[in-house]
């Protein structure tokens, strides 16, 4: 379940930042990506309410990820970040995207391939 939970994540967010437009280089970092979604943690775990604090860090994410260099970045990112983050709840995570408001017209995946 946990290794479930950590790939929809994975999927959900790399799944938002393919909706974002190519547009200029966006420098991603590792510890950008997990500044960002650290405020979600405790929400996607079952563990807390969902915060402001959590969508800016999902919007953010959308936004900065411009390129598909960028977005491969912060895939890979994400899944070693992932990695280290026990009880992910899949449902929660999921469904993240649209209780921020973020609109990703593709099926979330439990597979991710961060080339693509």
């Amino acid at each position: 379940m946990a290794a479930g939970g950590v790939r929809a994540l994975v999927a959900f967010v790399v799944l938002c930042l393919l909706a974002a437009a190519p547009c200029a280089n966006a420098a991603v970092s590792c510890p950008k990506v997990a500044s960002s979604i650290a405020p979600c943690v405790n929400y996607i775990r079952g563990k807390g309410p969902l915060t402001p604090a959590c969508c800016n860090g999902v919007r953010a994410l959308n936004s900065q990820a411009k390129t598909p260099a960028d977005r491969r970045a912060t895939c890979n990112c994400l899944k070693s970040y992932a990695g280290k983050i026990s009880g992910l709840n899949p449902s929660l995570t999921s469904g993240l995207p649209g209780k921020c408001g973020v609109s990703v017209p593709y099926p979330i995946s439990t597979t991710t391939d961060c080339t693509k």
